[in-house]
């Protein structure tokens, strides 16, 4: 609670607007409840308001402070339907396609961010990462010069000697299954940018992987893990952003000084790392999972990265405590957006 404690004060003095396309959801329901009561903004439910007041009378959740829309009788339907239309008819989008889509809460939802009618979107609390992504993709798009959009857990353990005081951002956990090195780069890259963004110090980065600098025989993914290392490293000082990238390394070597000190020399970041940078999305999506469910861990994620606008993909295990938090982290992103990627959200769809 120390880190999303922190944030959640940081919200308050900057309060948002973030779309829950669940609304109907009772642990989305029971989230936009604490979202308001904390003070954090206004919370927006997508769905049928009258399945939305069945369920919280149920859970005897109040709705007050809390904005709901149904995306059918929307005053705004015909004007997303017409724009999301534009956007997509070089790829072959009819017109009653585009109706239709938007009267799915994530495609409407997506339309609210690029329409600045929400300041982010939690969703994927009942719905697969599919239905969560595909409408960010072809609404929101990627922000300049991200050559990967993908995404990272946010993780805060007991233990105050991992990462930063007990704090870990973890890429990617579920977004590409077999990134390049190109895409590893990426990945770094903007976990490292959120991460100093969120925790106010420099990034250390860490390209975890079975082998520490070839300690293990010769593989592709040690050697892929290298090259996104040094790639990332370059990347970073073009953008000028304050981190440390060092890899390959194993997890050990990544998090223990006294491992670390055995196992490597001269490095900024083993032993120390507060960014893990995973080779695949298996090793990544596991581990995360790991974490929380042995650790205990709070884990907040999946937080899009490299989107023109702030989005998560909540998992479908995620308690309410989990939503409100991954929704807090979405709202203090949205603050200074443009610092995290310069440019972004210039561009509305169909103009």
């Amino acid at each position: 609670m120390r880190f999303i404690g922190n944030v959640i004060e940081k919200m308050q003095r900057h309060p948002k607007r973030v779309v829950f396309p669940e609304g109907d959801e009772p642990r989305i329901l029971a989230a936009a409840r604490q979202f308001h009561t904390l003070r954090l903004g206004v919370p927006i439910l997508l769905g049928d308001p009258a399945k939305i007041k069945l369920t919280a009378d149920d859970l005897k959740i109040s709705l007050e402070g809390i904005r709901i829309i149904n995306p059918a009788t929307s005053e705004d339907f015909d004007n997303f339907a017409n724009r999301l239309y534009r956007v997509r008819r070089e790829k072959g989008l009819r017109t009653t396609e585009a109706r239709e889509a938007m009267l799915q809460p994530n495609f409407y939802g997506a339309m609210m961010l690029v329409m600045h009618q929400a300041d982010g979107l939690v969703s994927g609390a009942s719905h697969i990462t599919g239905s969560v992504l595909r409408p960010l993709f072809q609404i929101v798009r990627a922000a300049p010069d991200i050559g990967a959009v993908s995404s990272c857990m946010v993780t805060e353990v007991e233990d105050m000697r991992i990462g930063e005081k007990g704090v870990l951002f973890m890429a990617d956990c579920g977004v590409i299954p077999e990134p390049t090195v190109d895409q590893l780069a990426d990945i770094a890259v903007s976990t490292a940018r959120l991460a100093r963004h969120m925790l106010g110090v420099r990034s250390r980065v860490a390209m975890v992987s079975f082998s520490t600098k070839g300690s293990s025989a010769a593989h592709p993914s040690i050697g892929k893990m290298q090259a996104a290392t040094a790639q990332a490293r370059h990347k970073a000082a073009q953008l000028n952003i304050e981190a440390d990238f060092d890899g390959e390394m194993q997890i050990d070597a990544a998090l223990v000084p006294e491992i670390a000190d055995r196992k490597l020399t001269d490095s900024k970041v083993a032993g120390r790392a507060n960014v893990l940078i995973f080779p695949d999305l298996n090793s990544g999506n596991i581990a995360s999972k790991l974490v929380g469910l042995v650790g205990r861990a709070n884990c907040y994620g999946q937080i899009l990265l490299g989107l023109n606008r702030p989005a998560a993909d909540c998992s479908r295990g995620a308690s309410p405590h989990d939503i409100l938090g991954i929704a807090a982290i979405v709202g203090v992103q949205s603050t200074d957006y443009q610092k995290l990627y310069p440019g972004a959200d210039k561009d509305l769809p169909g103009e």
